[in-house]
Protein backbone atom coordinates (compact mmCIF):
# COMPACT_ATOMS: atom_id res chain seq x y z
CA UNK A 1 0.00 0.00 0.00
CA UNK A 2 1.32 3.53 0.10
CA UNK A 3 0.56 6.08 2.39
CA UNK A 4 1.62 9.88 3.01
CA UNK A 5 2.47 10.01 6.58
CA UNK A 6 3.67 11.78 9.05
CA UNK A 7 7.24 11.55 10.58
CA UNK A 8 7.35 14.30 12.61
CA UNK A 9 5.60 17.54 13.38
CA UNK A 10 5.69 20.77 11.40
CA UNK A 11 7.24 18.44 8.66
CA UNK A 12 5.47 17.68 5.22
CA UNK A 13 4.09 14.00 4.80
CA UNK A 14 5.98 11.78 3.54
CA UNK A 15 5.08 9.69 0.17
CA UNK A 16 5.98 6.21 1.59
CA UNK A 17 5.50 2.52 0.40
CA UNK A 18 4.45 0.26 2.96
CA UNK A 19 3.53 -3.93 3.66
CA UNK A 20 -0.09 -4.43 3.41
CA UNK A 21 -1.61 -4.61 6.59
CA UNK A 22 -4.27 -7.21 7.76
CA UNK A 23 -7.40 -6.35 9.99
CA UNK A 24 -7.75 -7.81 13.12
CA UNK A 25 -11.11 -9.54 14.23
CA UNK A 26 -13.29 -6.28 14.69
CA UNK A 27 -11.52 -4.79 11.87
CA UNK A 28 -12.16 -4.07 8.24
CA UNK A 29 -9.60 -2.99 5.66
CA UNK A 30 -11.22 -0.33 3.46
CA UNK A 31 -9.76 0.89 0.08
CA UNK A 32 -9.75 4.37 0.17
CA UNK A 33 -11.73 6.36 -2.26
CA UNK A 34 -11.55 10.19 -0.72
CA UNK A 35 -10.38 11.50 2.17
CA UNK A 36 -11.40 15.04 3.01
CA UNK A 37 -8.99 17.81 4.52
CA UNK A 38 -10.01 18.43 7.68
CA UNK A 39 -9.17 21.38 9.86
CA UNK A 40 -8.11 19.29 12.65
CA UNK A 41 -5.96 17.19 9.86
CA UNK A 42 -3.98 20.51 9.42
CA UNK A 43 -3.54 21.19 13.47
CA UNK A 44 -2.03 17.29 13.81
CA UNK A 45 0.63 18.31 10.89
CA UNK A 46 1.67 21.08 12.84
CA UNK A 47 1.39 20.30 16.20
CA UNK A 48 -0.72 21.84 17.57
CA UNK A 49 -2.48 19.15 19.62
CA UNK A 50 -0.86 17.18 22.14
CA UNK A 51 -0.98 12.97 22.05
CA UNK A 52 -0.76 12.55 18.64
CA UNK A 53 0.74 8.76 17.45
CA UNK A 54 4.41 9.51 15.67
CA UNK A 55 4.83 8.43 12.57
CA UNK A 56 1.35 8.56 11.54
CA UNK A 57 -1.32 8.51 8.18
CA UNK A 58 -3.46 11.66 8.93
CA UNK A 59 -7.00 11.98 7.38
CA UNK A 60 -10.56 11.52 8.98
CA UNK A 61 -12.73 11.79 6.15
CA UNK A 62 -12.96 8.74 4.68
CA UNK A 63 -14.80 7.08 2.05
CA UNK A 64 -14.08 3.66 0.55
CA UNK A 65 -14.83 -0.02 -0.08
CA UNK A 66 -14.16 -2.54 2.22
CA UNK A 67 -11.56 -5.21 0.78
CA UNK A 68 -11.32 -7.33 3.70
CA UNK A 69 -13.32 -8.68 7.11
CA UNK A 70 -11.72 -9.56 9.91
CA UNK A 71 -12.69 -12.55 11.77
CA UNK A 72 -15.39 -11.20 14.05
CA UNK A 73 -16.62 -8.38 11.93
CA UNK A 74 -20.44 -8.75 11.49
CA UNK A 75 -23.12 -6.33 9.60
CA UNK A 76 -20.44 -5.66 6.73
CA UNK A 77 -19.21 -7.03 3.52
CA UNK A 78 -16.48 -7.11 0.88
CA UNK A 79 -17.19 -4.47 -1.85
CA UNK A 80 -19.28 -2.26 0.10
CA UNK A 81 -18.91 1.35 0.57
CA UNK A 82 -18.19 2.52 4.35
CA UNK A 83 -17.50 6.24 5.61
CA UNK A 84 -15.07 5.98 8.41
CA UNK A 85 -15.04 9.32 10.93
CA UNK A 86 -12.93 11.21 13.46
CA UNK A 87 -14.02 8.68 16.10
CA UNK A 88 -12.30 5.66 15.67
CA UNK A 89 -12.97 3.34 18.85
CA UNK A 90 -14.58 3.78 22.15
CA UNK A 91 -13.84 1.63 25.38
CA UNK A 92 -17.27 1.03 24.64
CA UNK A 93 -18.39 0.03 29.03
CA UNK A 94 -17.45 3.73 31.02
CA UNK A 95 -20.27 5.78 31.74
CA UNK A 96 -20.10 7.68 28.71
CA UNK A 97 -19.96 4.77 26.37
CA UNK A 98 -23.24 3.04 27.98
CA UNK A 99 -25.68 6.38 28.09
CA UNK A 100 -25.20 6.95 24.21
CA UNK A 101 -22.08 9.47 24.68
CA UNK A 102 -19.46 7.70 23.66
CA UNK A 103 -17.83 11.20 22.15
CA UNK A 104 -16.52 11.77 26.17
CA UNK A 105 -14.87 8.68 26.35
CA UNK A 106 -12.02 8.54 28.51
CA UNK A 107 -9.87 6.34 26.35
CA UNK A 108 -11.19 6.96 23.12
CA UNK A 109 -9.07 6.18 19.80
CA UNK A 110 -8.66 8.95 17.01
CA UNK A 111 -8.68 8.04 12.70
CA UNK A 112 -5.59 10.28 11.47
CA UNK A 113 -4.45 11.15 15.18
CA UNK A 114 -3.82 8.24 17.55
CA UNK A 115 -4.41 5.32 14.80
CA UNK A 116 -3.77 5.50 10.91
CA UNK A 117 -6.22 7.24 8.90
CA UNK A 118 -7.19 7.86 5.07
CA UNK A 119 -4.37 9.54 3.56
CA UNK A 120 -3.03 6.33 1.56
CA UNK A 121 -4.17 3.54 -0.97
CA UNK A 122 -5.95 1.39 2.23
CA UNK A 123 -6.91 2.15 5.79
CA UNK A 124 -8.05 -0.19 8.91
CA UNK A 125 -10.84 0.79 10.42
CA UNK A 126 -12.97 -0.87 13.85
CA UNK A 127 -16.10 -2.07 11.88
CA UNK A 128 -17.99 -0.62 14.58
CA UNK A 129 -17.10 3.06 13.56
CA UNK A 130 -17.40 2.42 10.05
CA UNK A 131 -20.95 4.11 8.38
CA UNK A 132 -22.63 1.80 6.01
CA UNK A 133 -22.86 4.04 2.40
CA UNK A 134 -25.45 3.23 -0.19
CA UNK A 135 -24.44 4.03 -3.41
CA UNK A 136 -25.75 7.39 -4.11
CA UNK A 137 -23.38 10.42 -4.54
CA UNK A 138 -19.64 10.44 -5.37
CA UNK A 139 -16.87 9.75 -2.78
CA UNK A 140 -15.47 12.97 -3.14
CA UNK A 141 -18.75 14.61 -1.93
CA UNK A 142 -19.60 12.47 0.63
CA UNK A 143 -16.41 12.88 2.46
CA UNK A 144 -16.72 15.72 4.66
CA UNK A 145 -19.98 14.55 5.66
CA UNK A 146 -17.80 12.23 8.24
CA UNK A 147 -16.53 14.97 9.94
CA UNK A 148 -18.36 18.16 9.20
CA UNK A 149 -21.42 16.80 8.03
CA UNK A 150 -21.50 14.78 11.57
CA UNK A 151 -21.19 18.21 13.44
CA UNK A 152 -23.10 19.78 11.99
CA UNK A 153 -26.14 17.63 11.91
CA UNK A 154 -25.95 16.88 15.33
CA UNK A 155 -25.73 20.31 16.35
CA UNK A 156 -28.60 21.35 14.19
CA UNK A 157 -30.63 18.77 15.81
CA UNK A 158 -30.51 20.34 19.42
CA UNK A 159 -31.84 23.94 17.89
CA UNK A 160 -34.90 22.06 17.42
CA UNK A 161 -37.42 23.76 15.49
CA UNK A 162 -35.58 27.33 15.72
CA UNK A 163 -36.50 29.23 12.42
CA UNK A 164 -33.94 32.23 12.89
CA UNK A 165 -30.40 30.35 13.22
CA UNK A 166 -27.73 31.81 13.43
CA UNK A 167 -24.23 30.40 13.29
CA UNK A 168 -21.29 31.58 14.64
CA UNK A 169 -17.54 30.70 12.79
CA UNK A 170 -18.74 29.41 8.92
CA UNK A 171 -16.55 26.80 8.04
CA UNK A 172 -16.93 23.23 6.88
CA UNK A 173 -19.80 22.59 9.43
CA UNK A 174 -21.68 25.71 8.90
CA UNK A 175 -21.46 25.42 4.89
CA UNK A 176 -23.47 22.43 5.47
CA UNK A 177 -25.91 23.48 8.29
CA UNK A 178 -26.55 26.69 6.38
CA UNK A 179 -27.87 24.44 3.69
CA UNK A 180 -29.78 22.05 5.14
CA UNK A 181 -31.43 24.88 7.15
CA UNK A 182 -32.04 26.24 4.27
CA UNK A 183 -33.83 23.46 2.80
CA UNK A 184 -35.92 22.93 6.07
CA UNK A 185 -37.01 26.68 5.50
CA UNK A 186 -35.42 28.21 8.28
CA UNK A 187 -34.00 31.48 8.24
CA UNK A 188 -29.62 31.22 8.76
CA UNK A 189 -27.56 34.27 9.72
CA UNK A 190 -23.98 33.68 9.41
CA UNK A 191 -21.57 35.10 11.72
CA UNK A 192 -17.59 35.22 10.41
CA UNK A 193 -14.64 37.20 11.83
CA UNK A 194 -15.15 41.30 11.53
CA UNK A 195 -13.88 42.30 8.46
CA UNK A 196 -14.39 39.17 6.38
CA UNK A 197 -16.51 40.17 3.56
CA UNK A 198 -15.68 37.30 1.60
CA UNK A 199 -16.66 34.69 3.54
CA UNK A 200 -19.70 36.95 4.61
CA UNK A 201 -20.48 37.06 0.78
CA UNK A 202 -20.11 32.89 0.25
CA UNK A 203 -22.54 32.54 3.04
CA UNK A 204 -25.27 34.74 1.58
CA UNK A 205 -24.60 32.01 -1.92
CA UNK A 206 -25.44 29.34 0.48
CA UNK A 207 -28.45 30.70 1.28
CA UNK A 208 -27.63 32.70 4.72
CA UNK A 209 -30.84 35.66 4.99
CA UNK A 210 -27.82 38.17 6.18
CA UNK A 211 -24.53 37.58 7.13
CA UNK A 212 -22.00 40.21 9.33
CA UNK A 213 -19.33 40.05 12.08
CA UNK A 214 -19.45 38.10 15.16
CA UNK A 215 -19.42 41.69 16.61
CA UNK A 216 -22.47 42.85 15.12
CA UNK A 217 -26.32 42.51 16.34
CA UNK A 218 -28.13 40.61 13.60
CA UNK A 219 -31.13 42.43 11.62
CA UNK A 220 -33.43 40.48 13.46
CA UNK A 221 -33.11 38.58 17.31
CA UNK A 222 -32.57 34.81 17.09
CA UNK A 223 -34.32 31.78 18.05
CA UNK A 224 -30.90 29.85 18.44
CA UNK A 225 -27.42 29.88 18.03
CA UNK A 226 -24.96 27.20 16.98
CA UNK A 227 -21.04 28.41 17.96
CA UNK A 228 -18.35 26.56 15.92
CA UNK A 229 -15.73 28.60 16.46
CA UNK A 230 -13.07 28.31 19.50
CA UNK A 231 -13.98 31.11 20.92
CA UNK A 232 -15.55 31.48 24.47
CA UNK A 233 -16.19 35.23 23.48
CA UNK A 234 -18.98 34.50 21.52
CA UNK A 235 -20.91 33.22 24.11
CA UNK A 236 -22.30 36.19 25.17
CA UNK A 237 -22.70 37.50 21.79
CA UNK A 238 -24.73 34.89 20.85
CA UNK A 239 -26.87 35.66 24.10
CA UNK A 240 -27.13 39.27 22.92
CA UNK A 241 -28.94 37.90 19.56
CA UNK A 242 -31.65 36.41 21.80
CA UNK A 243 -35.39 36.60 20.41
CA UNK A 244 -36.83 36.52 23.58
CA UNK A 245 -36.56 39.38 26.00
CA UNK A 246 -35.64 38.16 29.85
CA UNK A 247 -35.02 34.82 28.66
CA UNK A 248 -31.78 33.50 26.72
CA UNK A 249 -31.87 31.70 23.13
CA UNK A 250 -30.50 28.09 23.07
CA UNK A 251 -26.43 28.14 22.01
CA UNK A 252 -25.64 24.86 20.71
CA UNK A 253 -21.75 25.02 21.52
CA UNK A 254 -19.62 22.72 19.15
Amino acid sequence: MQAMVLNELKTPLAWTEMPDRLPRPEEIRVKVGACGVCRTDLHVVDGELAGVRLPIIPGHEIVGRVDMLGAAVQGLEVGQRVGIPWMGHTCRHCPYCMTGQENLCDRPLFTGFTRDGGYASAAIADARYAFPLDDSGDDVSLAPLKCAGLIGWRSLVKTEDARRLGLYGFGAAAHIVAQVAKWQRRSVFAFTRPGDLATQAFARTLGATWAGGSDELPPKPLDAAIIYATDGGLVPLALKADARPGESCAPAFI
